[in-house]
């Protein structure tokens, strides 16, 4: 089992099954991008449709407020 399959409980036998990371919604301007850093998601383009960053803060394209529930949805 490798690293990836022990972090989502897959057991021996299964499908490799993939998840995305969900974006934090603010960045915390750590030197080092953590994974889950919306700065470094835009940028290598893993961030999921319909948002964007501004001002270090992750933000929708269609202006309403980002929620957990909608975030989760998206990925």
């Amino acid at each position: 089992m490798g690293k990836k399959d022990k972090k989502l409980g897959a057991k021996a036998g299964d499908p490799v099954r993939l998840t995305r990371k969900l974006p934090k919604t603010e960045c915390c301007v750590a030197k080092k991008r953590c994974q889950r850093c919306p700065l470094r998601m835009l940028k290598e383009g893993t961030l999921p449709a319909g948002y964007t960053v501004h001002k270090r803060k992750l933000v929708r394209l269609d202006g309403k407020k980002v929620t957990k529930k909608k975030l989760a949805k998206a990925a």
